[in-house]
């Protein structure tokens, strides 16, 4: 657990997990309680706070992606795609960053 806070992958992992959580949330809670109940509350508060969770791991992953130097057509295409899709962020931790996060640790 302490690999989240104390790796710039592990970072990028926690911030890749909160804004799938939001993500989530947005799209299968908020939208629907927005349309079908015809309250905008959840869109009105979770909106913003996906909003800002989406910035930060775009810009984490590409500043990753230049400290690293990943390949762009095999990794932060992927990385920067998963943000985009429902699940995509956790798909991405499990089959790139958790792999990454493993090497890096392994490597200090």
């Amino acid at each position: 657990m302490a690999q989240f806070f104390t790796t710039d992958i592990g970072r990028l992992r926690l911030i890749a997990f909160l804004e799938g959580i939001s993500l989530l949330f947005l799209v299968f809670v908020a939208v629907p309680f927005k349309y079908f109940l015809e309250n905008p509350f959840l869109v009105k508060s979770i909106g913003p706070i996906h909003g800002v969770l989406f910035l930060l791991f775009i810009f984490y992953a590409l500043r990753i992606s230049i400290e690293y130097d990943w390949n762009f057509k095999k990794t932060t295409w992927k990385v920067l795609l998963s943000s985009l899709v429902p699940f995509g962020t956790f798909y991405i931790d499990s089959k790139i960053l958790k792999n990454m996060g493993a090497s890096v640790a392994n490597a200090k």
